[in-house]
């Protein structure tokens, strides 16, 4: 990787606080690549309130941009466009983030005429009614971009929007720091549960995570195990339900928002991280590579034409089951734990899967690296 000349870079698109993984990916390349000496900013909508201007470092800022209302899970910014337009032609690179069709209009509608990086995160599953829409700005954006990255091999083949670009796509894994657990507040965490082995789960409770079939996994696991999920979402009073009716109240916890600081001895307390996600909606995985920073193996599922189970390799760091099934669940849980020479191997293997391919600096320099590739 080498920088032939100081770039400025726009990530564009999504929210601001940042409440997913495609926020974060945007945010830790602007950052990231300003460690480099590129000029990298990142212009965003505004969850609340107006827009501001934040500066994160000598080299990067933040620009969300004020939001009018949200419509189909989009927030509509005119303000973006006006932003846009406006300093659009600062930029080397603007590197789009998919799928937001807010950012792709202010795109379309800026007159940028510059390097496109597409980042197809995922495609659009759930608003049918606005893909129909939005579908025409959609193949401009795959026809204007110079490259279309992907996180995964399998995501970048299989979706059916970018098969008649395959030429032009390129795979980046996301990259993240690595958990850094304190040994005091692991120790805490085990104690709390009574020494028992502990299954983590964390995420949005929402029904595409497939968490029922979590719960429903904790039956068929023996009593030295317990099942913690973390996370909010409208799900929560259901699966609440659910455990209570499968009397496992002292087996399975909800332990709802689960802060910044203390999530990392979370991590470090478990003996697996779980990823029972049922739908292609789940297209990565984040916290499989966050668990894999510790050296914890994963269960993840095998869900079709998702890059889960690609992030999750089959009998090196984990175990990949049928989506939806909790015997299924158990049954790999269970593997991975019962012979401590086992569970060594593959603990060993997620560590060594977390560096070889998704940490952050390896995610940054493969960005500039790409930066570079379409800017010869």
């Amino acid at each position: 990787m080498e920088m032939r000349k100081r770039l400025k870079v726009l990530q564009l698109g999504k929210f601001y606080p940042i409440r997913g993984g495609i926020e974060k990916v945007e945010y830790d390349l602007t950052v990231g690549l300003s460690a480099y000496g590129v000029d990298a900013d990142m212009m965003c909508a505004a969850v609340e309130g107006n827009g501001r201007v934040v500066q994160l470092s000598p080299h990067a800022r933040l620009i969300s941009c004020r939001t009018r209302f949200t419509a189909a899970a989009t927030m509509i910014s005119l303000s973006m466009v006006r932003t846009l337009r406006n300093c659009c032609h600062h930029y080397d690179v603007i590197h789009v983030h998919h799928p937001d069709p807010m950012a792709c209009l202010a795109l379309r509608l800026s007159g940028y005429r510059g390097k496109v990086i597409l980042h197809w995160h995922s495609d659009i599953l759930k608003q049918r009614y606005l893909l129909q829409l939005y579908r025409p700005l959609q193949n401009w954006l795959l026809r204007r971009a110079s490259l279309i990255v992907g996180t995964t091999p399998v995501y970048l083949s299989e979706s059916p929007f970018l098969q008649r670009v395959q030429d032009k796509t390129i795979c980046l894994p996301i990259g993240v720091e690595p958990m850094r657990p304190e040994p005091e507040a692991v120790e805490a965490i085990r104690r709390q549960y009574g020494g028992r082995k502990i299954v983590f789960s964390l995420g949005r409770l929402v029904p595409y995570k497939g968490y029922r079939y979590l719960v429903e996994a904790a039956k068929y696991l023996d009593d030295d195990f317990v099942v913690l999920i973390g996370g909010t979402g409208w799900q929560a009073g259901e699966l609440q339900e659910q455990i209570n009716a499968f009397g496992l109240g002292g087996k399975v916890y909800l332990l709802g928002r689960v802060s910044d600081e203390d999530l990392p001895a979370y991590y470090g307390a478990c003996e697996v991280f779980c990823l029972s996600s049922v739908q292609k909606t789940e297209a990565f995985g984040i916290v499989q590579i966050e668990a894999m920073s510790c050296g914890k193996p994963v269960v993840a599922t095998r869900i079709p034409q998702s890059g889960v189970a690609w992030v999750n390799r089959h009998g090196a760091s984990g175990i990949n089951v049928e989506p939806a099934n909790a015997h299924a669940l158990a049954e790999a849980i269970t593997a991975l734990t019962r012979d401590p020479q086992v569970y060594r191997r593959y603990a060993e293997g997620a560590a060594r899967r977390y560096q070889e391919l998704f940490t952050m600096e390896r995610m940054v320099s493969g960005c500039l690296d790409i930066y570079n590739k379409v800017m010869l």
